[in-house]
């Protein structure tokens, strides 16, 4: 939330427990619903889980749910900002540094999704058709 005001969003917060999402950011009409994750360090990359554990139902994808991942990395001071379908249903990856076979097909570079990366327009186009032709 700090790093999304530090940028000039506004950040709203929901009231009570049980949205999907921890955020939502005012694009001037439309709201983008951004449900925040911890990354942590496995082999050269930033790993963050991408689903929700309702322990009634088990796992349950944020797809449809929210619009995008604010994943906060502690070791570098570091947030990044991923939309929800680009990344596989049950697992986050993204690489900081590039595999040692050179392969880039399939693979999500961290620096990609930096926030200083995001516009609001490029935010705004994250936004569901509906919920955007509503506001």
């Amino acid at each position: 939330m700090a790093a999304l005001i530090h940028h000039d969003y506004y950040v709203l917060l929901p009231f009570g427990d049980g949205q999907p999402y921890d955020l939502a950011i005012d694009l001037g009409g439309p709201f983008l619903r951004v449900q925040c994750k911890r990354g942590w360090l496995e082999r050269g990359c930033v790993l963050f889980n991408t689903h929700a554990t309702d322990h009634g139902r088990g796992r349950q994808s944020y797809l449809g749910r929210a619009d995008i991942f604010g994943v906060y990395f502690p070791p570098t001071d570091s947030v990044y900002l991923i939309p929800i379908e680009a990344i596989p249903r049950f697992g986050g990856r993204l690489r900081l540094e590039p595999t040692r076979n050179n392969q880039r097909r399939g693979i999500r570079m961290a620096a990609d999704y930096e926030i200083d990366r995001w516009t609001p327009e490029r935010l705004a186009a994250l936004v569901p058709a509906a919920a955007a032709a509503a506001a």
